[in-house]
């Protein structure tokens, strides 16, 4: 019997053993599996080397290498008005290793403006953070202003509907944010204008600047320099709030209060995605940084000397924002009839 009993218990023994050995080998590959990050980060920027979203991403990707402890790499592929960039970081693997600077172009603009688009700005990213708000702003010639007797927006608007077809406006191109800005305002405050599209922003500001066309709703980084020299004449900000770099300048809804254009509010904006079905947890870790990134002064600073206004969101709020976007902008462009093929 006591043979017996000596066996059983060296049995048990021996299953506990096997059992607490089963359950380590089981723990261990998830206890030695590596945190994230643990290898570089690709920042995809749909457009051009040097322009203001490349300079925003590269002074986010210097700051975000800090955070993460991996090197992050601003990775460049434009064309198709940011459509190249933005197919391609969607089709990247949703592990938190790839990011993009998206716009206001990518994921608003184009799906109305494309025939065909390459991917969904809403299904194939997930949204990380906004970053920030460009203003755009309403300028005039000042000698066609002077000559026309216009000094403010209200005489703009009352002068363009005496005169329908009379006043013309310059943009970067067919379906670009001046011309979409443009449109809704004439669909606003009732007006005929007449859109001379130019093959890019700098060509389309020189030419309010010589005086071959009349105005133009110009990015407000770019235009600040000629209206602070009187070499523009700026009846408002597009958007909803004035900007803090002109503070004095009404938004075109202040000012344009009983003509219809309450409610107007256009913006270039841009953010951070994902692609989509990257982990939540590598989400809110990417938005928890680039949020406290964006609270800096060093980076406030930067993102002052293009004009631009830091507007962190959750990813929630940011999501929501292209939603919004997405159908504001699907009825302006099908309002102006502009299409890319």
């Amino acid at each position: 019997m006591f043979r017996q009993r000596c066996a059983a218990a060296l049995l048990a023994a021996g299953a506990l053993a096997t059992s607490a050995t089963s359950a380590a080998l089981a723990a261990a590959p998830a206890a030695a599996s590596p945190a994230y990050p643990v290898k570089p980060l690709k920042f995809v920027v749909p457009y051009p080397a040097g322009g203001p979203l490349d300079t925003v991403a590269r002074a986010i990707g210097d700051k975000l290498k800090d955070s993460l402890g991996q090197p992050v790499v601003v990775e460049n592929r434009p064309g198709a008005g940011g459509n190249i960039g933005a197919d391609y970081a969607a089709r990247q693997p949703a592990d938190g290793y790839t990011i993009v600077m998206g716009a206001v172009a990518t994921h608003a603009i184009n799906p109305a403006l494309f025939a065909k688009m390459p991917y969904d700005p809403v299904k194939d990213f997930s949204p990380v953070t906004l970053v920030a708000d460009v203003p755009n702003v309403l300028a005039m010639h000042p000698g066609k202003a002077a000559s026309l007797h216009i000094a403010n927006l209200r005489e703009l608007v009352e002068y363009a509907r005496r005169n329908p077809g009379k006043l013309d406006y310059a943009s970067g191109g067919n379906g670009s944010a001046g011309h979409l800005s443009g449109e809704l305002f004439k669909s606003m405050a009732r007006v005929s204008m007449v859109h001379i599209p130019y093959n890019g922003a700098s060509p389309a500001q020189l030419s309010v600047l010589s005086g071959q066309t009349d105005m133009i709703f110009d990015n407000l980084a770019s235009a600040s320099a000629n209206i602070k020299a009187g070499k523009l004449k700026a009846f408002a900000v597009t958007t909803a709030a004035r900007a803090a770099a002109f503070p004095d300048l009404p938004t075109v809804a202040e000012a344009g209060k009983g003509l219809g254009l309450e409610g107007f509010d256009i913006s270039t904006w841009f953010g951070v995605f994902a692609p989509a079905n990257t982990p939540r947890e590598i989400v809110e870790r990417l938005n928890h940084d680039i949020v406290a990134i964006l609270g800096t002064d060093d980076m406030k600073a930067r993102l002052a000397r293009i004009g631009a206004q830091p507007a962190p969101t959750t990813p929630e709020q940011f999501g929501a924002l292209v939603q919004r976007e997405l159908k504001k902008y699907a009825q302006i462009v099908k309002v102006s009839g502009a299409k890319v093929d």
